[in-house]
């Protein structure tokens, strides 16, 4: 219940619920007046990444608000954070916290003595979101992790010879084993520094872009040739073994439907479970480009149960993807299939029946296309189930397939 008393200082009638007298603005509840005034003076939770103001109270400093801005983060996902340029302590919060306003509308105007692994933070955060191809990511990230030599260098102080150097001896450690470059990589590391010191002289990080001042030797291009293998079917008897162990050899379920559908490696993977029709045998997936798209593809019925089974055990794992990594025991972000883990269980599966040690990840699709040929699919059939581009005009924007024309083609395939 509010009264009404008498203010000491003016006698004027308040309430006995106010703070300050408002007639002459004597204070009547001074504990009340303490806290209000501390709840004011309470300051908002800086945005992620936008930066950091700290008081330092050490000492009489006669600014003593320090400014620093985000430029990257660590192995462990923690900021990276130095101070604002070119002034970093400030007399009071707001002034510390108006330039770092200032600053943040421009957050790419990067510091001069960024490191490469800071630099590589803050290109890899623009570039990468202009890939629409997740196996790009996927090379970029592969060619960095053989760079760790140099991650601590100042990017101004890259030179030919550091780069070369991670094309040559650089190392990465899988299982416990050491990796080298194999000459592909070679390559995919000199492209990265090519993009990333494109973008640190744009924006003023170094005064030169030394990875473009050399060219790839003769002896990597003629490696990089060497090393490419034709992609090569498996034969009846490989065949045979894959369904003979079928349960018994982890993934082979997943090459047999890649073998009956066309996928590529790494669409396996991002098969979702909302674009599977089990109750008319369609899988709508795909990626890389216009033409493999949500395309739509027929589930050949020796493969049904297969991917059913799949299928259930998505359910009970709470996927939103068809096909999971449940061989190993890891955290539930690891389920998901990837290109390297799916090739990684490709190479298994041929140590393990056997097989020709020449079969990679692309074989399954290169599979489908052999059987689809011999079986005399329609060859327009053949190239909208598999996500080739179609040049005829006619086929490609005049006519209109049905996906039960597309059904009653694969099923050509015995």
């Amino acid at each position: 219940m509010i009264m009404l008393i008498k203010c000491p200082e003016c006698n004027l009638q308040v309430s006995d619920h106010a703070i300050a007298c408002p007639h002459c603005g004597y204070p009547l509840q001074t504990t009340a007046a303490k806290k209000q005034r501390t709840k004011q003076r309470r300051r908002k939770k800086l945005p992620n990444g936008f930066g950091q103001i700290s008081e330092i109270k050490t000492g009489n400093l006669y600014k003593p608000f320090r400014a620093m801005v985000t430029v990257g983060k660590d192995f462990y996902g923690r900021p990276i954070r130095k101070l604002l340029k070119p002034v970093a302590f400030f007399k009071t919060y707001n002034e510390a916290y108006a330039a770092l306003v200032e600053y943040n509308k421009n957050p790419y105007d990067l510091d001069d003595d960024l490191t490469v692994e800071e630099l590589y933070e803050k290109w890899t955060e623009e570039y990468f979101k202009t890939l629409s191809n997740p196996s790009s990511e996927r090379t970029i990230k592969s060619a960095w992790n053989y760079c760790s030599s140099i991650y601590k260098m100042r990017a101004k102080d890259l030179r030919p010879r550091h780069i070369k150097g991670c094309m040559e001896e650089g190392t990465y450690e899988v299982d416990g084993k050491e990796k080298h470059p194999s000459p592909t990589t070679k390559t995919k590391i000199k492209s990265l520094f090519n993009l990333m010191l494109d973008y640190a002289n744009e924006n003023d990080v170094v005064d030169k872009n030394y990875a473009r001042t050399f060219k790839l030797s003769d002896n990597i291009i003629k490696d990089v040739e060497e090393e490419k293998k034709d992609h090569i079917d498996f034969t009846d008897e490989e065949m045979l073994k894959l369904w003979n162990n079928l349960y018994n050899v982890d993934y082979v379920d997943v090459l047999l439907i890649q073998c009956y559908s066309g996928w590529r490696p790494q669409e396996l993977g991002l098969l979702k479970m909302e674009n599977v029709d089990l109750e008319n045998w369609f899988i709508t997936g795909g990626m890389k480009t216009d033409a493999g798209k949500n395309r739509v593809v027929p589930i050949h019925p020796k493969i049904r149960s297969l991917v059913k089974y799949r299928y259930q055990e998505a359910q009970k794992l709470g996927s939103e993807y068809l096909i999971n990594c449940t061989d190993t025991k890891t955290h539930r972000s690891s389920l998901k299939l990837t290109y390297d883990k799916y090739r990684h269980r490709i190479d298994k599966i041929v140590n393990k029946l056997e097989l020709n040690p020449e079969h990679r990840a692309h074989d399954g699709r290169i599979q489908f296309a052999t059987m689809a040929k011999a079986a005399e699919v329609n060859e327009y059939a053949i190239k909208r189930i598999m996500g080739h581009k179609i040049k005829d005009i006619t086929e490609n924007t005049y006519t209109k397939r049905k996906r039960e024309w597309l059904m009653e083609e694969i099923l050509k395939i015995k």
